[in-house]
């Protein structure tokens, strides 16, 4: 589809105003903010739009503009970044919203405009626009765009992929959309979750249970510095970490609108959601590292426990300090690309990672008797020397369920085949759950496959000796 990406939103008129703070005020105990530079942006859903538009795709908005100064200059703004605009008429004024600013830290924030007033009917052109969109994102900010009824049924009625930014002050998403992208706290507030416990079981609970309220396809909840959980049709979520945490960030603002507009783009380009997710969460990420967004500072996780003997007293010390054991699981008889993001991703989830590793009895009874290729010793000896993994531990049997009960993890991780949409149920589910575990899935790097590669292997060796023969 050749349309543009269609953002619907509320725009706002943001600026922000830089300066030095050297004193206090005289006839009051507040800094004085001496101004050097102002710099005006669009804000809400126009920042979505110009986020989308700095990927050199075509972009259009949808949005409500008031017969105003901060209107002209929204307007003006988002044209010189290359965004077609589709206004409707938006009653009062626009509204701004003024960050003062000095050392990287925000002082104070200033709204103008007033109460949100019910915009005006959407015209032919918005209609049309959206009829040949290649994919939409719903950008709402609780200001009233998101509940006018034209622009609802058109969006109901649209068949491109539709992605759901909410808030929690506006309306449900139109049934069947395609994807929703709240934050945690969001989230929390739009179900009415009192979050109880860790926040991945919060969003986890919380996600599905907004996805089946709205009758939509997946709920993406975003993590801040923890990535995002996709809660899709299948029971168990893939957590989606980031590919790296900065060494320190500023602002995280618009981070959550470039996760919804990667989102929207890669399922126009025909992505599965859980893809789209993943680019989601790099593209938020690389922005926040690039120093335009920002957040709290993370600190990488600790590795008090590396020089623990066995995965036992591993697990015990990291329990002791009030850790999060992780663990996972499989044969990683030939190591590649494809088991090194699975384990990478899964260490980023707590404060160590154990391998439990199939023996070499048991990869002859799951893969046959030409497996493995590399014997146990010498598997434990590659996975152990990855800064990722913390401990390794063999067992026998043709499941781990034996060993997750000895060890109980907080996590168990799987990533292959289990991390496609809706994927089959893990086998190890039901045990890890009764101690109050989680299962979930992570992303994994499509085409890496061990019994792949030595069918290559071996047919990349009868070529040679049908060559050497001739």
């Amino acid at each position: 589809m050749s349309g543009p990406l269609v953002v619907v939103g509320d725009a706002l008129l943001d600026r922000d105003v830089t300066g030095a703070v050297s004193r206090v005020c005289p006839d009051a105990p507040v800094p004085v903010l001496d101004e050097r530079t102002a710099v005006d942006r669009p804000g809400g859903a126009g920042l979505a739009a110009l986020l989308a538009a700095a990927q050199k795709t075509e972009v259009a908005l949808v949005t409500a503009l008031a017969d105003d100064a901060g209107g002209a200059r929204l307007a003006e703004l988002l044209a010189e970044a290359g965004v077609a605009v589709y206004p409707m008429r938006l009653p009062g004024a626009t509204a701004e919203k003024i960050r003062l600013r000095a050392g990287g830290q925000t002082l104070l924030r200033l709204d103008r405009g007033g109460d949100p007033q019910p915009p005006g009917e959407p015209p032919e052109a918005v209609l049309e626009v959206l009829s040949r969109a290649r994919a939409i994102l719903v950008s709402d900010y609780g200001r009233g765009l998101a509940r006018q009824p034209a622009l609802r049924t058109a969006l109901a009625e649209a068949t491109a992929p539709l992605v759901w930014d909410p808030h929690p002050r506006g309306p449900a998403a139109v049934a069947g959309a395609r994807l929703i992208t709240p934050n945690l706290a969001e989230l929390r507030r739009l179900t009415g979750d009192a979050g109880a416990g860790p926040a991945l079981s919060t969003a986890t609970r919380a996600g599905h249970e907004l996805r089946r309220r709205w009758r939509v396809g997946a709920v993406a909840v975003t993590m801040g510095p923890d990535g995002a959980v996709l809660c899709h049709s299948g029971s168990t979520p893939l957590v989606v970490p980031p590919p790296s945490s900065p060494d320190r960030v500023e602002d995280t603002c618009g981070a959550g609108d470039r996760f919804a507009a990667t989102a929207a783009l890669a399922l126009a380009d025909g992505a599965l959601v859980s893809e789209a997710v993943g680019a989601a969460v790099a593209a938020a990420s690389a922005y926040v590292a690039a120093g335009g967004a920002a957040g709290l500072h993370r600190e990488p996780p600790s590795r008090p426990a590396r020089a623990a003997r066995t995965a036992e007293e591993l697990v015990a010390k990291v329990r002791a300090d009030g850790g999060t054991v992780v663990a996972t699981g499989g044969c990683f008889d030939i190591l590649h690309a494809g088991h090194v993001a699975t384990l990478q991703a899964a260490r980023r989830l707590g404060d160590c990672l154990v391998v439990c590793l199939n023996s070499d009895r048991s990869v002859r009874g799951l893969k046959g008797p030409d497996r493995p290729v590399n014997p146990e010793a010498d598997r434990v000896r590659l996975l152990a020397a990855l800064d990722c993994v913390d401990a390794v531990t063999l067992f026998d049997e043709p499941t781990p369920h034996r060993v997750l009960a000895r060890l109980r993890p907080d996590v168990w991780v799987k990533g292959g085949d289990y991390a496609g949409d809706g994927g089959p149920e893990l086998p190890e589910a039901g045990l890890v759950e009764r101690w109050g575990g989680r299962v979930v899935t992570v992303p994994y790097l499509a085409g890496r496959s061990t019994t792949g590669m030595i069918s290559a292997a071996r047919q990349r060796g009868l070529h040679l000796v049908k060559g050497a023969a001739v």
